[in-house]
């Protein structure tokens, strides 16, 4: 079975073939940098993190890239509000973007363009689209001519007059259409500018991508993704103006994943439902939320809520608590016979990850696979003292595989760090134990336990499991 992608430009699944044999070329849009990013944010940011690692699995080369916005209206209020530049802000939030982001396990991009240092290649592109005919220029801003695309809507499938009638449109008699949108706006007085052929000033938001997307990925790329709140009018906008700059088809492949709900309402704060990364990970580790995030599949609506954040720490825990088992068992359990109901499951949970992962990147179907190997693992464990030892190999490899794609077992520490150390304590406290100086070995437990560390004592000795 063959990767097929749900295509949001044909509302049709199809089979995934790249525009260049064994390579990728991936476009997501990242955030704005003058805050913390949401819960909202993290799940594209996952789930494209996932849909990447999992085309590199399949032996692509994937060219990620995804942009900051660090330039807007946005950006400007807030650097105003604190007495800072829209440069001081954005050089802090990107330096937290990625404390975020790498604690949620998202590998960096293969490129983070910044709006801000690549105004070459936007004013370039603007200026093709002048000289073509689909972008005029008054009093130094310069608008896109919706009217001068005939395929505008092809994304959101709606025609000009929908789009106007359901419309939030920014209000300007000067444009030819209510519809018209900025590519470069002039200077206001104390706003940040760049010097153009218009005169001072910066770009609008949707020019971004496609001049990023056309410097780093060329005037077609396969996948460009982002949430399904940017179909309109920002990915409808970037189709216009890159196919009309370029005379090329932009994307091949559209993906979009639903909206994130709080209790079943849309995030605002004025709702006081707004959450950020930094938020939930002072509450929960952030492979918990990593995996809350991956819990279903992207295009369908996901409900954040404390019972559903308690149902992800409970499965995470199961998943790291069975590979930390099968380790142990690995070094130190004595070798048994073949189990063939181990290795038949093993083959049967291989197979439907692969299959799962293929059908429009499923992670919900996917970690379903995933736990029922941690099912026929648990039960070989349980029922055999002297182990399979083959059997549990190919299940770790397994693991390792599946954890390379979606992410979800904890980081081994290096040495020499945090692990060591509780090694430590856990060998004072065997050698207190020992000494029958229960008072010590109680401490040490209490010490662990504070630390979110729990001790077991096997038959093959104390062994320790992180709770999450």
């Amino acid at each position: 079975m063959a990767l097929s992608v749900y295509n949001d430009l044909t509302r049709t699944k199809e089979k995934f073939v790249p525009l260049e044999e064994g390579k990728v070329r991936f476009y997501v849009c990242g955030p704005t940098v003058y805050n913390f990013f949401h819960i909202g944010n993290a799940r594209p940011f996952v789930l494209f993190d996932v849909f990447r690692r999992y085309l590199e699995s399949l032996g692509y080369e994937v060219t990620f890239v995804q942009n900051f916005t660090d330039i807007d209206d946005k950006m400007i209020r807030r650097a105003n509000e604190e007495g800072t530049t829209v440069s001081e802000l954005a050089e802090r939030f990107i330096a937290e973007y990625y404390r975020d982001a790498d604690a949620l396990g998202i590998h960096r991009a293969t490129v983070n363009p910044r709006a801000t240092q690549e105004m070459p290649a936007i004013i370039d592109v603007i200026k093709r689209l002048i000289e073509k005919g689909h972008a005029y220029e008054i009093d130094g801003d310069v608008y896109f001519s919706v009217e001068s695309f005939k395929d505008y809507g092809r994304l959101s499938k709606q025609s000009v007059d929908e789009l106007m009638s359901g419309a939030r449109v920014e209000v300007d008699e000067r444009k030819r259409e209510p519809l018209d949108f900025a590519l470069w706006k002039g200077a206001k007085p104390g706003e940040p500018f760049w010097e153009s052929p218009w005169g001072k000033g910066r770009p609008g938001w949707h020019i971004e991508c496609s001049a990023m997307s056309n410097k780093y990925l060329g005037s077609t790329i396969d996948i460009h993704g982002g949430g399904s709140d940017l179909i309109f009018p920002h990915h409808e906008n970037e189709i216009a103006q890159s196919e009309c700059a370029n005379d090329a088809h932009f994307v091949r492949y559209w993906l979009h994943n639903a909206y994130l709900l709080i209790d079943k309402e849309k995030m605002s704060k004025s709702l006081g439902n707004f959450l950020t990364v930094r938020d939930v990970r002072q509450r929960v580790s952030p492979l918990v939320l990593r995996f809350f995030l991956m819990s279903v599949h992207y295009r369908s609506p996901l409900n954040f809520s404390a019972e559903g954040l308690e149902h992800a720490k409970g499965a995470v825990e199961r998943l790291n608590n069975c590979c930390t088992d099968l380790i142990f068992a690995l070094e130190n359990r004595s070798a048994g016979e073949k189990d063939e109901a181990l290795r038949s499951a093993l083959k049967e949970n291989e197979e439907g990850f692969t299959a799962s992962m293929d059908d429009d990147f499923n992670t919900a179907g996917a970690f379903g696979f995933i736990f029922e190997n941690v099912r026929a693992v648990n039960v070989h464990l349980s029922e055999h003292e002297a182990v399979d030892r083959e059997g549990l190999e190919a299940a770790k490899a397994f693991f390792d595989k599946t954890n390379d794609i979606l992410g979800y077992l904890m980081k081994e520490e290096k040495e020499g760090g945090e692990d060591a150390e509780i090694d430590e304590l856990v060998a004072e406290r065997s050698a207190a134990r020992k000494a029958k100086n229960f008072k010590r070995s109680d401490e040490i437990r209490d010490t662990l336990a504070a630390k979110g560390i729990i001790i077991e004592d096997t038959p093959q000795g104390p062994r320790w499991k992180r709770t999450m």
